[in-house]
């Protein structure tokens, strides 16, 4: 399918990727990347790498692939908050977010297909951001590209608040505090992300501490960025792994997987302009867990 447009001038000086991330047609960064390196884009007639900065009033010529229908499977997801434009669904855990190294079905994009989730990439749609497969809670779902990008903005802004509760072994030196560390992959074990890493990328945790019981802690955090694995990065960072946690944490109370839930979403619609606020209560496991740690501390 072709694309054909003039460089804007307000997008004078920006990088081909982040102008093709732009189009709804394109819709993210990784989508452009893949586009560009296929040899798929030109620049005024000419292939140009994906930084190339442009000065506005070029022609783009993009072939983009035919995007076939992404199947939609029987899977059991709570929608905590819906209207035309977007859903908020609880994510259990155990599922993943999208395909990815080799998984072709069984995933939650899979799932939200029969939700009516549009936009953004043909893999993975309506989705913004990720929880980890062993994550559980809140997860916002666009229903339409216009949807998807405007989350997408709100996101890249900051202006989606997410926060989430850990339940860690130790127990943090002050009751609030800002964990600003750069997040990569590892630079020694590439099956890991970590702070020793080659390939940083900025990332922001704010911690409270909710409750403190004996050699562990309950923690809420709120995330500024959002990169892969952040949280149980950080928190291993500061000498507070994640309970459960089989590759960040600590082996603790039997848990199956990470003590970590995001249990809060508050934005301001992007379309309506309505306040959203929208929670989800801990899933059984992890509230068992708690009421254990209470229980050895009492």
């Amino acid at each position: 399918m072709p694309l054909r447009f003039r460089v804007s001038e307000e997008h004078a000086g920006a990088r081909l990727d982040r102008v093709l991330a732009a189009r709804p047609e394109i819709g993210s960064r990784g989508a452009a990347e893949r586009l560009i390196a296929s040899g798929a884009v030109l620049v005024d007639g000419e292939p140009r790498p994906k930084s190339h900065r442009v000065a506005g009033g070029e022609r783009i010529d993009a072939e983009l692939p035919a995007v076939e229908k992404f199947a939609a499977e029987p899977m059991d997801v709570t929608v905590v908050w819906e209207d035309e434009h977007l859903l908020v669904v609880d994510k259990p855990a155990g599922i993943v977010v999208h395909p990815s190294g080799g998984r072709t079905s069984g995933t939650l994009a899979h799932g939200l297909v029969a939700l009516g989730a549009e936009g953004g990439e043909e893999d993975r749609p309506g989705i913004v951001h990720r929880l980890d497969k062993d994550t559980s809670g809140l997860m916002l779902v666009a229903r339409s590209q216009r949807a998807h990008a405007a989350l997408q903005r709100l996101i890249r802004r900051r202006e989606v608040e997410r926060r989430y509760l850990a339940l860690v072994r130790g127990a943090p030196r002050s009751r609030t505090g800002r964990i600003e560390a750069p997040v990569g992959r590892d630079r020694h074990d590439r099956m890991r992300h970590s702070i020793d890493t080659d390939t940083p990328r900025d990332a922001v945790t704010w911690f409270e501490l909710l409750e403190l019981l004996g050699e562990r802690s309950l923690l809420e955090l709120r995330l500024e960025t959002g990169r892969t694995h952040q949280i149980r990065v950080h928190l291993e960072a500061i000498e507070l792994p994640v309970c459960g946690d089989p590759v960040y944490g600590v082996p603790d109370l039997e848990l199956p997987r990470q003590f970590l839930h995001a249990h809060r979403l508050r934005l301001t619609h992007p379309v309506t302009g309505q306040e959203l606020d929208v929670s989800s209560p801990l899933p059984e496991d992890l509230a068992t867990a708690l009421e254990s740690a209470r229980v050895s501390t009492a």
